[in-house]
């Protein structure tokens, strides 16, 4: 990359200003300095060569960083301060020629609007503690800074990253953050990176200067003052997962991209420096790979009281702010909208201008399409003028094109093209502007973007209903789109058309522009028919939230109850407040409802009951966090199935749990406790369970801490009439061949149970022997065994083919990732050719056994074609020549024809999984 033209960066000027008694100390002293900077020797770089030579031999030898650091220290020792000062005072020239150069981009990239204006004054006054991170993080004085240290800055769609790192380049350039810490910035963004394939990180540097000519030898010259910004990792369109011997440490040479950022990233080029990096946390890879113990991890959130904050900036009226405030809190959905700050400005715009027009914002802004209408009423009705009707519908109009077109064909940032394609003129992207709909994108040059994407949803949806002809936006054409472009969730854009079904909601696009929307009376038409459909086959609907969301956002009593009258199994996963209210609002309507499966994924606090008394609620899974949840369904009888897997369960916790088994209202028939960090301690309570519940069908203990006692425990009930368990699952559970003597005696006397997973324990051939005396006790009625990974060899395999042929209930048997060997699978196959044999599945080690006994599997699979077999390594084509199938992966679902549900078969636990549960020891 070619430096400056002036005699800044003239080599042979520096010389030349040396005596000949000078040149040769230089000359001397160059010598030294190529050791010291372990720079590679160059044979015509020696005492013998003139000035011209050696200002031609350096630049083509070295990298210009450490050509001119090896000058100045040169300099410094022969006193020549006149030089010295030369290349200081261009250093500092062209630091202030960086700083001139960043605000001209901040600049360009600021939206110049009110919106933006407003923004600005409120982030400074809140981002302060952010600002306060970054400031001590790249002070290498500061406990809180590190070697190479990566600063992450996480945070959702519009949630402020990008304003956060204009105002903090703002502040360095003004001299109010990181003075003398940081002398140059190279900020790049994902977009930017993405149009390149090979660059070197010289060129990388320079995109940005005039001409693309940067002083890169001064800008490397001390990397630990040198920040790289780099925005929207997320939005990368290639992996960062590089091969190490692929780095490069030549700032000059061309390399792939991916290959130039690893080695940036890795501090292969530019060692010391500093990285500040922005990302959405929905796709976390490409930070995970670079993410140390020792970097900065800053998530911005836009919290409950800089909520507050933001709507007392905002009207600047206590009152005001106070009626608005108390309207958001007490809606979750408008809650939800406001944790982001460009939705804030929205909902504080359209409440202010209700305000203003003497409306109670309270009865007209009371769901998402509400907020949406009004904001494009008033903002594209706010400008007078002559034909105002017929003007303002036609924007509207474009508008909805231009959105509902960018949607189908992934665009999110417009072009001139694509606006002029839809009919805007300059006048109207003007006046587009002027009332903060469209903004000029912040990362795409020269092009637009809606102030939100829920406003561009918004628009589809009423370009939907308004029945607006399709337009092949040109930007859409595009072969590449990035990643943050790729929309493919309509969710939203159905929410809306479900509001705008609403007759009030609708009225307030309809009164202001003079127009019909023509598809509503099909649209809901349609709705309920597929509904009844649906109705007929409850499959195709496999959960019902987003279902609920639209229907909470019409909220017409009558149609509401028409959409999901048909349903009688509903099925809900839970994650906030607002999935919680919604899910109320619809189930009130669920006249039919006979089955209703919830699925708690996180815990929160909420003021209404859990269930209604008049549902039935017959399925709840939780993934963490569960004692409110737990003393819920102390109060609920309609519990059949209570699924806590990969719960750490505390004593508080279990004794809730414990308290719920034991009441003799209890209804729950299956629990499934997998991975909940038990231990023998809780076994004695599980087991009076078992000893008592008339109801508990299925108990699911796999990969907890039970070992022998805590295992005793739990199946010695097993022998009573009194339990009446069908299913016991106990895979992983860390007990050994000491107690299958009693576990035999279980399967020998049950006559309940029905199927038994014992796999990965350490049973061996000495525990097999004694589970084969059960299995071949001609009261035995199981019909499924699990036993993958239980220490097998080819030692037991006689007794187990006794089992084939006298046991006429066993049905499935599993024994894969067991060391049979040919001898062991051959005796077993000659038992299962036998008419004897009932077997309908089992799963077989066929991996590494010869030619001789595959031809043997394929013989009893011609004697019994209906007989499944389960391999764990064969393709699936090897498998359908014998009628193989190639067993599931860990935790994948298989039917049990003797329920209506599935459940998880675990036909092997992980190293990892072992390893984790031993933190159970220190539990109950």
């Amino acid at each position: 990359m070619a430096e400056s033209n002036s005699t800044d960066f003239d080599l042979l000027w520096y010389l030349e200003n040396l005596s000949d008694k000078e040149f040769q100390s230089f000359k001397k002293y160059l010598a030294r300095k190529i050791l010291d900077f372990k720079l590679p020797q160059v044979p015509l770089i020696n005492l013998r060569a003139t000035k011209e030579e050696l200002a031609n031999l350096l630049p083509i030898s070295y990298e210009g960083q450490y050509i001119w650091n090896m000058l100045y220290s040169i300099f410094l020792m022969m006193r020549k301060e006149e030089h010295c000062m030369k290349i200081i005072g261009r250093r500092r020239r062209n630091q202030e020629a960086c700083k001139a150069l960043m605000r001209r981009k901040v600049t360009l990239r600021w939206e110049n609007h009110t919106f933006g204006e407003f923004h600005y004054k409120f982030f400074c006054n809140v981002a302060s503690d952010v600002f306060y991170v970054l400031q001590l993080a790249y002070d290498s004085t500061s406990c809180y800074s590190a070697n190479d240290l990566n600063v992450f800055l996480i945070g959702d769609r519009a949630s402020g990253k990008t304003m956060t790192i204009n105002l903090a380049v703002m502040k360095w350039i003004s001299g109010e953050m990181w003075q003398n810490m940081i002398s140059y910035v190279v900020h790049l963004t994902s977009h930017e990176i993405n149009q390149m394939t090979n660059s070197s990180l010289a060129e990388l540097i320079a995109k940005d200067w005039p001409d693309g000519q940067a002083p890169i030898a001064d800008i490397l010259s001390d990397p630990k003052k040198l920040l790289f910004i780099l925005e929207d990792v997320d939005n990368l369109r290639f992996e960062l997962n590089v091969n190490e011997h692929a780095l490069c440490s030549n700032s000059t040479q061309k390399v792939p991209i991916p290959i130039l950022l690893v080695s940036l990233l890795k501090r292969q080029m530019a060692p010391g420096c500093w990285f500040l990096i922005s990302s959405r946390p929905t796709r976390e890879e490409n930070i995970k790979m670079f993410l140390k113990t020792t970097d900065c991890y800053v998530t911005l959130q836009f919290s409950n009281e800089k909520r507050e904050l933001y709507f007392h900036s905002f009207f600047n009226d206590h009152q005001r702010a106070s009626t608005a405030l108390m309207l958001v809190h007490d809606n979750e959905i408008l809650t939800s909208l406001c944790r982001v700050a460009n939705l804030c400005w929205i909902t504080c715009t359209v409440l202010n201008r209700q305000m203003d027009k003497g409306h109670d914002p309270q009865h007209c802004c009371e769901t998402p399409t509400d907020l949406h209408a009004h904001f494009l009423a008033d903002a594209l009705t706010s400008e007078a003028r002559l034909t105002a009707n017929q003007y303002h519908l036609g924007l509207l109009k474009r508008l909805c094109l231009l959105a509902a077109g960018g949607l189908f064909l992934s665009t999110l940032n417009f072009s001139g093209e694509d606006l002029r394609c839809v009919g805007f003129t300059e006048a109207d992207v003007s006046v587009l502007q002027a009332v903060n709909i469209l903004l000029p994108s912040s990362t795409h040059k020269d092009r637009y973007k809606f102030i939100h994407l829920n406003v561009q949803e918004f628009c589809a949806a009423i370009a939907f209903l308004m029945a607006v002809p399709n337009c092949l936006i040109p930007s859409g054409s595009r072969e590449y789109k990035e990643k943050r472009e790729q929309y493919c969730d309509f969710n939203r854009v159905f929410t809306f058309i479900f509001g705008l079904l609403n007759e009030n909601r609708r009225k307030i696009l309809e009164t202001t522009f003079g127009c019909q929307l023509p598809m509503v009376e099909s649209f809901r038409r349609y709705s309920v028919e597929y509904m009844k459909h649906l109705g007929r086959d409850q499959e195709k609907l496999t959960h019902h939230g987003s279902l609920f969301y639209c229907l909470f956002e019409n909220q017409e009593e009558e149609f509401v109850k028409k959409v999901v009258n048909p349903l009688k199994e509903v099925t809900v996963y839970l994650q906030s407040n607002k999935d919680m209210m919604v899910s109320l609002y619809c189930l009130e309507y669920c006249c039919h409802l006979r089955t209703f499966k919830l699925s708690v994924q996180r815990i929160f606090e909420y003021k209404e009951p859990l269930v209604r008394p008049t549902a039935r609620l017959s399925y709840i899974s939780t993934a963490s966090g569960f004692e409110e949840l737990l003393k819920a369904l102390a109060r609920n009888q309609s519990v059949i199935y209570l699924s806590l897997n990969c719960t750490s369960i505390s004593l508080n916790m279990f004794s809730l749990l414990r308290e719920i088994l034991d009441k003799p209202t209890c209804q729950i028939s299956h629990l499934r406790l997998v991975f909940c960090c038990l231990t023998e301690k809780c076994c004695s309570s599980l087991g009076r369970v078992l000893l008592l519940s008339p109801t508990l069908k299925q108990l699911d203990l796999c990969v907890n801490h039970l070992q022998n006692y805590g295992v005793l425990h739990v199946t010695f009930p097993l022998i009573f009439p009194t339990c009446q368990l069908e299913e016991l699952y106990l895979s992983g559970c860390f007990f050994t061949n000491d107690i299958c003597q009693y576990i035999a005696i279980v399967i020998a006397t049950n006559e309940t149970l029905r199927s038994l997973e014992i796999g990965s324990n350490s049973i061996e051939d000495a525990g097999m022997q004694l589970l084969c005396g059960g299995l071949r006790h001609p009261d035995c009625m199981l019909v499924n065994i699990g036993l993958e990974e239980c220490m097998l060899t080819g030692a037991c395999c006689e007794s187990l083919a006794s089992v084939l042929t006298t046991n006429k209930t066993l049905e499935r048997l599993n024994i894969l990732q067991n060391q049979l060997g040919d001898e062991g699978i051959v005796k077993l196959l000659e038992s299962l050719i036998l008419p004897d044999c009932v077997l309908q599945i089992i799963g077989l080690p066929l991996n590494n056994v010869s030619a001789e006994t595959l031809r043997m599997v394929m013989t009893v699979k011609e004697r019994k074609p209906d007989l499944v077999f389960l391999s764990e390594t064969w393709s699936v084509k090897e498998g359908r020549e014998i009628g193989v199938i190639p067993a599931s992966q860990p935790g994948s679902v298989i039917p049990n024809s003797n329920l209506d549900y599935m459940f998880f078969k675990f036909p092997r636990m992980s190293t990892a999984m072992r390893m984790s549960n031993t933190a159970s020891r220190q539990r109950l």
